[in-house]
């Protein structure tokens, strides 16, 4: 195991316990970012020791739970210490994931995939059927808000809140055990789509754990050291007059950046169907992991909780899903339909902060 990938991850998190309990002043919020890049860094390297071991599609949802985990432990933190102040913030970091996701990654996988390789392939089978449980929660948890009428516009009543965190959970479990066991086969790369990694002598059971338990600690260094920079970039937002939801996908781009990582690299090695398996399943874990445990805490300690968009989002959302339909409806990619999710990207990010 190289030296780096176990001591940056022990070093971010002596750092993180420094800034605890120090304050987060200017130098050491320079600190902070360093070490969050390194800590990133970390997670991907250890993050494919894993997936060679176990290969896929249980690499990538591997990753995919870690990741969620922390970030949705992030949110709790925030939402409870925040109180009404952080009411949206759940739907601003769960909105922003999936436009990053669905437009950010999935538009440089295939405008560097197609850069580097001409045309990709990948299972129409596994991305469509992922893509369409992720439109269902999705609309399920932000869209659905703003029309019903039992408690105000953008909020859900308790029996509504419970109906959309049992119904998210319930389609992220059907769409692992749907990966994992029932039709794994969809998600495998494609015939002929290199594999770098193929040939290569797959780590040891101990190599596999020790990148496992690293893996975890280098997620908790970027989540914790995110979390220790949020008000510096609260400060920021505010300094140059965007809205508070660009908070909100300020932290939704730090937490995704291992995954979005992982998942360039993997375009970039002609293994696209990796990267839709990283990007999608991360979506889908974002909704179905994040809303029932923030859903429960919110009924249980009385936290004000909207979920509900704001009419330009949701027209974003809506055309964001109709390309990403035709874009997963052929089973091949080249770089136009990456120029397309990135301008995409690009208007979610100039609406953020011109709304």
């Amino acid at each position: 195991m190289p030296l780096w990938t176990w001591l940056v991850p022990a070093l971010s998190i002596g750092l993180l316990g420094v800034a605890i309990a120090a304050g987060v002043g200017a130098w050491l919020a320079t600190l902070c970012g360093a070490a969050l890049v390194g800590a990133i860094l970390a997670a991907v390297h250890h993050a494919e020791v894993i997936a060679h071991r176990v290969g896929e599609p249980f690499g990538t949802l591997v990753f995919a739970l870690a990741v969620t985990g922390l970030e949705t432990a992030l949110i709790l933190s925030m939402m409870i210490a925040g109180g009404a102040e952080m009411a949206a913030l759940p739907r601003d970091t769960i909105y922003a994931a999936v436009m990053i996701i669905c437009n950010g990654v999935i538009g440089v996988c295939i405008l560097f995939g197609g850069l580097a390789h001409r045309e990709q392939a990948f299972r129409v089978e596994g991305a469509g059927a992922g893509f369409a449980a992720l439109i269902v929660m999705a609309a399920l948890t932000l869209v659905m808000p703003v029309f019903t009428t039992t408690t105000s516009v953008g909020t859900y009543s308790g029996s509504q809140l419970a109906f959309v965190a049992a119904g998210s959970a319930a389609l992220w479990a059907i769409f692992v055990f749907v990966q994992t066991v029932r039709h794994r086969d969809y998600f495998l790369p494609v015939a002929g789509a290199a594999d770098l990694d193929m040939h290569a002598e797959p780590p040891t059971v101990r190599q596999a754990y020790a990148s496992a338990g690293l893996l975890v600690l280098s997620l908790v260094a970027v989540i914790g050291l995110a979390k220790m920079l949020s008000p510096t970039i609260e400060s920021a937002v505010a300094a140059v007059g965007a809205p508070q939801a660009v908070v909100g996908i300020v932290l939704a781009a730090l937490i995704l950046l291992p995954e979005g990582w992982a998942a360039v690299r993997a375009a970039r090695a002609d293994r696209l169907q990796t990267s839709f398996n990283l990007a999608i399943g991360s979506a889908l874990a974002c909704i179905g992991l994040t809303v029932p445990v923030v859903v429960v805490a919110s009924i249980a300690l009385q936290l004000p909780l909207v979920l509900g968009l704001e009419p330009a989002d949701i027209a974003m959302l809506v055309l964001t899903f109709v390309v990403s339909a035709f874009t997963l409806g052929t089973g091949r990619t080249y770089v136009m339909q990456g120029a397309v999710h990135l301008v995409l990207f690009a208007a979610f990010l100039f609406l953020a902060f011109v709304p």
